[in-house]
């Protein structure tokens, strides 16, 4: 199966311009994608600048002419599935079918305490992102639908028009819970940064989902520059274990979790993504 590349841009501390500039070049180096990160407070930067989940995707795509756009996930305590859905289906035609949904429940349970924005509970979570999947996929027929739930209650609801072709669904987790969602729902089976040693033991969990992964990366881009490079990826991610290299390396590495049967890769940049860097990526994914 092809190899997908997808840039992770977590849309904090950068301007508007800022960001659809690293798309461009993104779109122009090979990047199939792009997502974008969903809090309502960036977590562990709290007073620092952000923009809003859906209004920066749909920004994105309305300035670029190929790139999907989705997010790394979309957390579900913080939507209607109603609303969720039919900005799904809105921005689905707007861009000619080039926005995803990825979509979770929510890694920062702080964070809903923080804007009272549902339980913090894990069982409670999940349970309500399985109605919603099931709400959304049942509106995006077209059909009158009724539903009635736990967390939500749906009668003669009418969505139209209908998406304009089927959304392909990213969900995230490892989780038993999760997994039996991945099944049902979702195309691709995202496997978390700290949770990559799972991939070979859950894979049979996840169903017909293809394998995505984050990855932190760090592209050296000279050796004069690799000491440097390190240091800085070290200090600002050290605990995300980054993976430092040129791009003959980082081609090594990422051609080696496709063997492992990766799919797709969100690559989340240390130095943040600037143009050079994207340029200098391209080798390793035309390598790839």
């Amino acid at each position: 199966m092809t190899v997908a590349f997808h840039l992770f841009l977590p849309q904090m501390r950068m301007s508007h311009d800022a960001i659809v500039e690293r798309a461009l070049a993104a779109e122009r180096a090979g990047f199939e994608g792009i997502a974008f990160m969903d809090h309502l407070a960036p977590p562990l930067a709290e007073n620092q600048d952000m923009w809003e989940a859906m209004e920066i995707a749909a920004w994105v795509l309305a300035r670029t002419s190929s790139l999907i756009a989705g997010h790394l996930v979309l957390c579900d305590s913080l939507r209607h599935p109603a609303v969720l859905a039919r900005q799904v289906t809105s921005l689905d035609h707007a861009s000619a079918g080039r926005f995803e949904l990825g979509i979770g429940w929510g890694s920062v349970p702080s964070e809903l305490t923080m804007f009272g924005a549902g339980s913090t509970e894990a069982p409670e979570r999940v349970s309500r992102l399985g109605e919603s999947l099931a709400i959304m996929r049942a509106l995006w027929t077209g059909e009158v639908i009724d539903y009635k739930g736990k967390h939500f209650t749906l009668v003669d609801a009418q969505q139209r028009p209908v998406p304009a072709r089927p959304i392909p669904i990213t969900i995230g987790g490892t989780g038993q819970r999760t997994l039996a969602l991945v099944r049902e729902y979702a195309d691709w089976w995202n496997v978390p940064l700290h949770q990559l040693d799972r991939l070979e033991e859950r894979r049979g969990q996840a169903g017909n989902a293809r394998v995505s992964v984050q990855q932190m990366v760090a592209l050296v881009p000279t050796e004069a520059a690799r000491e440097e490079v390190t240091a800085a990826a070290t200090r600002r991610y050290g605990g995300m274990k980054p993976i430092v290299g040129n791009a003959e390396e980082l081609t090594a590495h990422f051609s080696a979790m496709h063997a492992r049967g990766v799919d797709r890769f969100y690559v989340w940049f240390a130095d943040f993504a600037p143009t050079s860097t994207l340029e200098l990526f391209a080798d390793v994914i035309n390598a790839v």
